[in-house]
């Protein structure tokens, strides 16, 4: 007790105002005192939702105007007075709280026929509340989604030919149980002779092209996508696992067997990495398009995914975009079924916590790589040209890794939401995708080191990820079980490593695993395979790691390395590059001038446009076009190579 007093004396005597201390406001102005607000989240209880089953019915068939229409009949119980709606706000998989509540409108609450009041909670705009009169059992909602009709809107999720319907859009669900107690019948009216794909359990077609499906749990609704569409086409590629596609047009869909051979090697593969399956089925909801909004997000027994148009037709060509596939099917062991304990929550209005992303996504950016490149779905070049662009990007094209830490980009979904940014090298944005990657391949080189090549991080997947087949619960983890697996298949101080590597800025170059693995990253005149397939799809020219900018094929400038040559000479983005060295701008031009001041001591002269005023600007740069590739520094097969080797016939 004596301790105790002595302490809080002690406390008073540093916090205590100093006498001398002025109140800085003008005498004699109003000033209110701000009462506590009642802000504070509240926790659900895990206990069923005592209404009972919660009928949803979406009519999706105004394609033309891109329209969800939606009536959601809630039961109450008897004495039932206020009813609190939620609409998700932190949403799995965004790792954010992103749910579009202002694309919801027209609200209309009903019961016995009558229109209802309703409030929206000022300090929780995602909670509608409804007045319910006595007697009533049912509460009937009627709302409509709008799918954004231009990309400046927000994703396009509906277009005359498919539609991606996600039920969290285009549903409440009741306050203060946890989503897995909330029962739901959905149903869903579809275009005529359109063909319906999800990983929902009980699909029956009825009258009016309406589509039904057995009674779920809300948290599995939510986490059961529906990919729709006039063209469509379905690979079995085991008995389990199914490759769903729509497409923009038929011809989009014409996939050789050589090339689905990869999808279905894609699947054995993922067993023998992890030794178990934690899903009963697997869909691959797969959409190839450019009108409908790109897409990439897991689900437990399904993933959305998008490929360019092209990208099953001219399989070669498009090899830089087929990865999203086998990162997404990660995410049904790793983010899906074990998933971070902070990350993990009980209904999609508790706020989630997102700091070991770097094991959720990063290692899941690694695995999704290596699965692909060993089931052939890309080739070990686009791998290698990949990893080598990242390894670049840190060691030359990043100076925020000076000042902030992989770690704290786990942050960046909720800080930014993946909006644009003006220097986004300095800022950093979510890189504990890629960075999380590189540390994972070291990690696995190490374990390869140290063990004389009889393990690897393969053996971590199958102790970590690999638990109960048939499993398709939630498994949650934190970082002392990441340390202690880990430790399980080799002794090293890993905790030490982990926190050095993702948790203190200003770290090495993260090269260390590329050579370890026996790769080195050099520095070549022509864009790399991954590279130059992104550029040419995206319509700019990558001189990023020379005159440190990329460009659109009209000049203007689309982003701008920090303290790099164009950064230092007052180019930013939004400017236009107008004419080179007299010359009218052109992406040949403007490539042969950084080429021709390599053996030249004359600048580069630009002329920039920025708004209504143009200047000439000299460029004073010499080392020529610069693109990074990894190459072999070792004689025989390498680690990386071993790494990368198929693990099935």
């Amino acid at each position: 007790m004596k301790t105790a007093l002595l302490a809080t004396v002690a406390l008073l005597s540093i916090t205590a105002p100093a006498a001398a201390q002025t109140d800085p406001r003008p005498a004699g102005n109003s000033a209110p005192v701000q009462a506590q607000l009642s802000d504070q989240t509240p926790l659900p209880s895990d206990t069923p939702w005592p209404g009972g089953t919660i009928g949803l019915n979406i009519d999706a068939t105004d394609t033309a105007r891109g329209i969800y229409r939606v009536q959601e009949t809630i039961p109450v119980t008897a004495g039932t007075r206020e009813l609190h709606l939620l609409f998700p706000e932190w949403l799995p998989g965004n790792h954010a709280a992103r749910g579009p509540i202002n694309l919801v409108s027209g609200f209309q609450f009903t019961a016995n026929g009558k229109t209802l009041e309703w409030t929206r909670n000022p300090l929780d705009v995602y909670e509608i509340i409804v007045s319910v009169p006595e007697g009533a059992k049912n509460v009937v909602a009627n709302f409509v989604h709008t799918s954004p009709v231009d990309g400046s809107e927000g994703r396009i999720t509906m277009t005359p030919e498919m539609l991606n319907l996600q039920w969290e859009k285009m549903s409440f669900y009741p306050a203060g149980h946890y989503t897995r107690r909330i029962a739901v019948k959905p149903t869903v009216q579809f275009p005529a002779d359109w063909t319906v794909f999800t990983a929902l359990d009980g699909q029956k077609v009825g009258g009016g092209n309406a589509v039904t499906w057995d009674v779920v749990d809300y948290e599995t609704l939510v986490d059961s996508p529906i990919f729709a569409g006039k063209y469509a086409k379905q690979w079995t590629l085991d008995p389990e696992v199914k490759l769903d596609a729509i497409a923009d047009k038929p011809k989009y869909l014409e996939l050789a067997p050589e090339n689905l051979a990869h999808f279905e090697k894609l699947a054995d593969e993922a067993d023998a990495l992890f030794g178990a399956r934690h899903f009963d089925h697997y869909d691959i909801l797969l959409a190839m398009t450019d009108k409908m909004g790109g897409i990439g997000l897991e689900h437990h027994r399904s993933a959305e995914n998008q490929y360019e148009p092209t990208a099953l037709t001219d399989w070669a060509a498009m090899d830089w975009d087929h990865n999203v596939v086998s990162h997404e099917l990660v995410h049904s062991w790793n983010g899906k079924f074990r998933r971070p304990a902070d990350l993990w929550t009980p209904d999609y209005r508790t706020p989630m916590q997102d700091t070991l992303l770097w094991m959720y996504e990063g290692q899941t950016q690694f695995w999704g790589w290596v699965l692909a490149a060993r089931s052939g779905l890309q080739t070990k070049q686009t791998f290698l040209d990949a990893f080598a662009t990242y390894a670049a990007n840190y060691s030359e094209g990043q100076p925020g890794r000076a000042y902030r830490s992989v770690e704290d980009t786990t942050h960046d979904p909720i800080i930014n939401s993946r909006r644009p940014l003006p220097y986004s090298s300095l800022s950093r944005s979510e890189d504990y995708y890629v960075e999380g990657a590189l540390t994972w391949l070291e990690a696995d080189q190490i374990i390869r080191d140290g063990t004389g090549g009889k393990k690897g991080l393969d053996d971590f997947a199958k102790a970590f990820f690999g638990k109960t087949d048939g499993d398709w619960g939630e498994l949650t983890y934190d970082f002392d079980e990441i340390v202690e697996t880990l430790n399980g298949v080799y002794a090293y101080d890993w905790a030490n490593f982990l926190r050095t590597r993702l948790y203190e800025p200003n770290q090495p170059s993260p090269v260390r695993g590329i050579n370890m693995a026996g790769y080195k990253l050099v520095w070549k005149d022509e864009p790399n395979s991954y590279d130059n397939g992104r550029a040419q799809n995206y319509n700019y020219t990558n001189l990023f790691y020379s005159l440190g900018v990329n460009l659109s094929n009209s000049g203007e400038v689309t982003s701008t390395l920090w303290d790099g040559p164009a950064f230092n000479a007052g180019i930013v983005d939004g400017s236009t590059i107008v004419a080179v060295n007299g010359q009218a701008y052109s992406k040949e031009g403007i490539m042969d001038a950084v080429t021709a001041a390599k053996d030249s001591k004359q600048p580069i002269t630009l002329l920039v446009k920025r708004g209504d005023v143009y200047r000439t600007v000299d460029i004073d740069y010499h080392d020529g076009l610069r693109y990074p590739y990894l190459e072999k520094a070792v004689k025989g097969e390498a680690g990386l190579d071993r790494l990368l080797e198929p693990r099935t016939n």
